[in-house]
């Protein structure tokens, strides 16, 4: 501690640990900032220091430190060394006033109280004067953002051509605020956010010096919650302390902060991830009732969903010393047996799930209900296994006959056949079609009919399911036309050109139900009213029966062009998953995944093997592999 901090600390009786421990020198700015404190290095030992800094990055990261550091290493001098150096290993004439900000040729001002163009004024009047000591006059501006238009545009010449003694540094946390004009003028200097490892030593070294017991779990909470923040870490083990009578323990530091035991995050992850929710609903109401935040207990159940992903594909992060036990070996465990569609299931639903509990009256219900929605999807089949399921009812291996829904294990609906309803409510069934009925219609021919044989007339009997009598009666019997889905109706405007309707169909409607002769769909927002209309007019016209074309306000299944978006990020998602794939990019550097396209022949034949198939790379090189497009 130097002589003024200690004055300071006798006077107060306290001084904090974000301003007591606050660096001095680009050694101790070295924690995190190792890219930033190279450049300047060179910089200076070459001599090519710029008239102008831009220093950027989140809260507390360092940014005014950095600045007062900057100036101090531009108007170094001691007995011994006259030149801007970034070795300070001693004070300097000028060093105590500049990190106190107190010294007459650097001055510091506030742009959020300083936003007008009278203040920029004043700055260009000054600069044309010579430092009354140092060597460089420096103005350091921080939060430059909250300048106003015309205190930019004043600025610029100055900033463009300043005189030789004059040098400018900048801090903001909003870089995309400030004018493009002003930071191309600048050295921008993005500092980052400090790792929870790097955070966790310099608390532990701070406790080591402040003579204070603390626990390596506690200080790693401090980590995490402080989000790469140095000062907002400090803060809290300032409260830490505080909290716990002179030392900074785990249960107390968990109870400061509203969060759940690590652990019993972990017990309730693998409650949800076999799907077992009346467990899962009773361990957060364990964790609830010990004081835990229902957003926190989300959040950190997310944290530790990305965890177990990031272990599945970087086995090296489980050293991270901001890790507990329980985080570092079971997280290693479930990264190898739960599938990255699982795992990318349970972030998104948790993604979704975490602002709805923000926003809810009441936080605690809000939460469970997510709890049950993640519990409940894990009942459901992945995508590979609905696709595999509907490759058998395709290939003739599950039952051919339609029959009523029946309830399944996982509460939700089961279908003849393999077709199951998943976790938003979207039929699984084959061809896309609702748990409702399928309408097979006939269309009306526009000759004599003729007499379909007794055979053909049982067979079509058996296959269709009994439909209105008065649809039976107008129908004719010479041909089938089947309507079970919106696939189905697309497929009626593609063989009828009608290539308006269909685009707007796959485009704009949500399908909702459908019933022999009724049409239950959703609207988007674009679609033109008219569309309904229309819908139901082709559709009269093409089976010859009479149909109602309803609007709902069910939300429905996606439009058909967000159900094959989704299934193409699934199967890059895949992809990108796919250990020989993997390979083939390590091996050809410069190779991307453009598309997934599946061999529907060779699907057929071997349907539990991936389809052999031909990846070709930008450099037109053809590989072995599935079917993607590099």
């Amino acid at each position: 501690m130097s002589g003024s901090d200690k004055d300071i600390a006798e006077q107060t009786g306290y001084r904090v640990l974000a301003r007591k421990y606050r660096p001095k020198d680009f050694n101790d700015l070295m924690v995190g900032q190792e890219p930033m404190v190279k450049t300047l290095t060179n910089a200076f030992e070459s001599g090519r220091i710029a008239q102008a800094y831009m220093l950027t990055g989140v809260r507390g990261v360092g940014k005014t430190t950095t600045a007062r550091i900057l100036a101090r290493a531009l108007n170094y001098k001691t007995d011994t060394i006259d030149k801007p150096t970034i070795e300070l290993k001693e004070l300097g004439i000028h060093c105590q006033a500049i990190m106190e900000g107190r010294h007459l040729d650097v001055v510091e001002m506030d742009a959020a109280s300083h936003t007008g163009i009278d203040d920029i004024r004043e700055i260009i009047e000054q600069v044309r004067y010579r430092p009354v000591s140092a060597r460089y006059k420096v103005y350091i501006i921080d939060e430059v953002h909250m300048l106003s238009t015309q205190a930019f545009n004043g600025l610029l010449k100055t900033l463009e051509e300043p005189p030789e003694h004059v040098k400018f540094i900048f801090a903001t946390t909003e870089i995309r605020k400030v004018p493009v004009t002003v930071l191309s003028r600048c050295q921008r200097f993005d500092l980052r956010r400090i790792s929870a490892a790097d955070l966790v030593h310099l608390f532990s070294t701070i406790a080591q010096k402040e003579s204070i017991e603390a626990e390596s779990e506690a200080l790693a909470m401090i980590a995490r919650a402080a989000e790469g923040s140095a000062r907002d870490g400090l803060s809290l083990m300032d409260q830490a302390i505080a909290h716990g009578g002179g030392a900074v323990i785990a249960e107390q530091v968990r109870t400061m902060l509203g969060l759940a035991d690590r652990a019993r995050v972990v017990d309730l992850f693998e409650t949800l991830a076999r799907g077992d929710a009346a467990a899962a609903l009773t361990e957060f109401a364990g964790q609830y009732e010990a004081g835990a935040n229902p957003v926190a207990v989300l959040n950190d159940l997310a944290d530790f969903t990305h965890l177990v992903t990031r272990f599945k594909f970087a086995p090296a992060s489980a050293e991270d010393p901001s890790l507990s036990e329980a985080e570092r070996t079971r997280g290693a465990e479930f990264s190898k047996t739960l599938a990255i569609s699982t795992l990318s299931r349970i972030w998104q639903m948790l993604l979704k799930g975490i602002p709805e509990t923000e926003s809810a009256a009441r936080q605690q219900a809000a939460a469970e209900m997510v709890l049950i929605r993640i519990a409940h999807a894990a009942n459901l089949p992945s995508p590979e296994e609905a696709a595999r399921r509907l490759a058998d009812y395709a290939n003739g291996s599950a039952i051919d006959a339609p029959s009523a829904p029946r309830p399944n294990g996982g509460g939700g609906v089961s279908m003849q056949g393999g077709g199951n309803v998943n976790a938003v409510g979207q039929s699984m069934s084959p061809r896309g079609t609702t748990g409702g009925a399928t309408a097979m219609l006939r269309a009306v021919p526009k000759s004599d009919p003729v007499a379909t044989p007794k055979a053909a007339a049982e067979t079509q009997a058996a296959e269709a399911p009994r439909v209105d009598q008065r649809t039976e009666e107008r129908a004719a019997p010479e041909m089938l036309v089947k309507v079970g889905s919106l696939k189905d109706i697309v497929e009626l405007c593609s063989k009828n050109r009608e290539p308006v309707l269909r685009t707007l169909l796959r485009q704009h409607v949500h399908f909702v139900r459908l019933e022999p002769g009724k049409l239950e769909i959703r609207l988007g927002s674009d679609a033109p009213r008219s569309l309904v209309n229309d819908l139901q007019t082709r559709l009269e016209k093409w089976t010859g029966i009479r149909w109602l074309v309803i609007l709902s306000r069910d939300e429905g299944e996606p439009t058909l062009v967000q159900q094959e978006a989704m299934e193409k990020e699934t199967n890059l998602l895949d992809a990108r998953s796919d250990p020989d794939i993997v390979a083939i990019l390590e091996r050809f550097p410069g190779a991307k995944i453009m598309d997934v396209r599946v061999r529907k022949e060779e699907a057929e034949d071997e349907e539990n093997q991936p389809a052999p198939a031909a990846a070709v790379t930008e450099e037109g090189d053809v590989l072995p592999g599935d079917d993607v497009e590099f």
